[in-house]
């Protein structure tokens, strides 16, 4: 004991040596990096090469191929001029708010009843997700026959001896974007339950326990504790299916193809008809790119949202 105190105090113990760190510390450490960054960096950079190549086309005079004498807003005004593009958006309204609406709603419900703890429960949201897994291309194809007047439900009920039964709106210029709908929200309701399932898991089981206390009702209980609780979940959901809307392109084509006429036109088929169906690149780029500018409207409010968000939990931590 006294040696050692000696040799402290001489300032000659031996440190213990660093621990090696081997190659597979190494590894383990850089594999991560390696996976994410650079599919993350390559998709960023074809995202903004091709946006800024769109662009550059748009004011173009480009047909089958690019001409890069700039012409000023000349394909802009010739889109905003024309009769399929405003067809287009006012098709997406409609579309947009049907389908967000009945999306959200619906799938807010079924995730209301599954968090009732029924029996099932795994086997039901597997059922209400898997359209999810479809492709919107069968998922429009699917529909179109069972709406289609001469094969589909319609037949089914006329064939049963209800021969004045008519659901004939795949081939009704009013009504065919209601298919679009109905189809859509098929597909998109089980994610959207999915989503505010989470959320609601996610609620304090105080809080319900105290509106329980008070008296209040079970839908009570949703509308004025657990909805303002996952509020930021409800805004990212509308976002997301807003976003689908926007872009939404095989569904229509595969179910109505636009028609009847162009009944059932949306901004992506827009941009389609002008870029491969008449070979006018400049136009069909100057499509693209309003049709960028309103995802942009949708997707840069709700970020500044979600930084609103943190900038305050950070504030209130």
């Amino acid at each position: 004991m006294a040696d050692g105190s000696a040799r402290v105090a001489a300032g000659v113990v031996r440190t213990a040596p660093a621990p090696r760190v081997g190659l597979g510390q190494v590894f383990g450490r850089v594999l991560p990096h390696l996976v994410m960054w650079p599919p993350l960096l390559l998709a960023v950079a074809q995202v903004l090469v091709f946006s800024t190549w769109t662009g550059v086309i748009s004011f173009t005079p480009s047909t089958l191929l690019p001409d890069y004498e700039f012409i000023g807003f000349a394909n802009y005004a010739a889109i905003l001029a024309n009769r399929s593009f405003k067809v287009g958006y006012g098709n997406l309204m409609v579309f947009g708010f049907g389908f967000v609406t009945l999306a959200a709603g619906l799938g807010l419900l079924l995730a209301i009843l599954i968090d009732q703890r029924i029996r099932a429960e795994n086997l039901l949201r597997t059922i209400f997700l898997y359209p999810m897994a479809v492709s919107f291309v069968v998922t429009g194809t699917v529909w179109q026959w069972l709406l289609n007047p001469g094969i589909g439900i319609q037949k089914m009920v006329h064939d049963l001896g209800w021969l004045g039964f008519r659901f004939d709106w795949l081939i009704d210029r009013d009504m065919a974007i209601w298919c679009i709908v109905l189809a859509g929200v098929w597909q998109s309701s089980g994610f959207a339950m999915a989503l505010f399932l989470a959320g609601i898991r996610s609620v304090d089981g105080d809080l319900f326990k105290a509106a329980a206390i008070d008296g209040a009702s079970a839908p009570r209980t949703y509308i004025k504790v657990v909805l303002p609780t996952i509020w930021p979940i409800v805004v990212a959901v509308l976002v997301i299916l807003l976003q689908f809307a926007i872009k939404t392109f095989d569904l229509v084509r595969a179910l109505t193809g636009g028609g009847p006429g162009i009944a059932t036109t949306l901004p992506a088929l827009v941009v389609y008809d002008f870029m491969f169906q008449r070979g006018q690149l400049g136009r069909g780029s100057a499509a693209a790119v309003l049709m960028l500018g309103a995802l942009l409207v949708v997707v840069v409010p709700w970020v500044v949202y979600k930084r609103h968000l943190a900038r305050r939990a950070a504030r209130d931590a």
